[in-house]
């Protein structure tokens, strides 16, 4: 599993209060980086979060499990998600809810972009 960790929490809030009040297209929040995973969360409070992933062709998120179901929504391009043995693609405009505690994981067909939505209950 990628873990992220900020390393300077007040200058991350502060970008993420700038996102408030105003019109945004998700997609251009965050831009591909050459052979890895980039991202750009959005919200982040005692409720969950909204984060924005970027995927480099081939590149993804080793299997895992989250307390809580997350919410994916394929912004642009390909990808392949696996949930406890199935395998399913995806493509712009589909969402995906994966169970909480499910075994789950994907891999970037071409680069894409998501939406990963977490509530914590």
């Amino acid at each position: 599993m990628v873990e992220f960790k900020l390393e300077n929490p007040d200058k991350h809030d502060k970008k993420r209060e700038e996102l408030k009040g105003k019109v945004i297209n998700l997609p251009e929040l965050v831009g591909y980086s050459d052979g890895t995973v980039a991202s750009r969360m959005i919200i982040n409070n005692k409720a969950g979060s909204i984060t924005i992933f970027s995927f480099d062709e081939n590149e993804g998120l080793s299997e895992h499990t989250a307390p809580y179901d997350a919410v994916v929504t394929i912004l642009e391009g390909e990808c392949e998600v696996w949930i406890a043995g199935t395998t399913l693609q995806m493509k712009t405009g589909q969402t995906i809810i994966f169970p909480a505690n499910a075994p789950h994981a994907l891999s970037a067909i071409t680069k894409f972009k998501m939406t990963l939505t977490m509530i914590r209950g």
